[in-house]
């Protein structure tokens, strides 16, 4: 029996004056597929309920640790945040973005875990690892 996830996910990323609008969405959608883009002077924001995609590309990149560590450490209350390399993003890489934001802004992440408790959406998102191998329980029942 999977488990239903109850978020919601708000992302914004600043359009430089020098930038194509079209191409600061196509960043977005490139690491968040299928969300709802909505246009606005100097900045693209999009919604999505699911980061389902997303956890697949931090498995691909192998950077689960990175992306949980992040997580966890701006876990408020119910709500966690992070930002990405615009410029990455854009030629479908994912690279957390740190520090002062990068020259043309970075996008930046908001979610809100309304059902189960964020930890637990953490864990389904970027699970823990042990020599860089995910750790997932179902996995360890199955073994026995």
């Amino acid at each position: 029996m999977s488990t239903v996830y109850s978020v919601d996910v708000t992302i914004r990323a600043p359009v430089a004056a020098t930038e194509v609008t079209d191409r600061v969405v196509d960043a977005v959608e490139h690491v968040f597929p299928g969300v709802t883009v909505e246009e606005h002077p100097g900045e693209v924001r999009a919604t999505t309920h699911s980061l389902e995609s997303f956890s697949e590309r931090l498995h691909e990149a192998e950077i689960l640790d990175s992306a949980r560590m992040t997580f966890l450490q701006t876990l408020s209350g119910d709500t966690f945040t992070f930002r990405l390399n615009k410029q990455a993003a854009y030629a479908g890489r994912l690279t957390f973005a740190v520090g002062d934001p990068a020259e043309l802004g970075d996008i930046e992440v908001e979610v809100t875990v309304r059902d189960p408790d964020p930890e637990t959406y953490v864990d389904h998102v970027a699970p823990p690892t042990e020599d860089g191998v995910p750790i997932d329980p179902a996995d360890r029942r199955d073994e026995r």
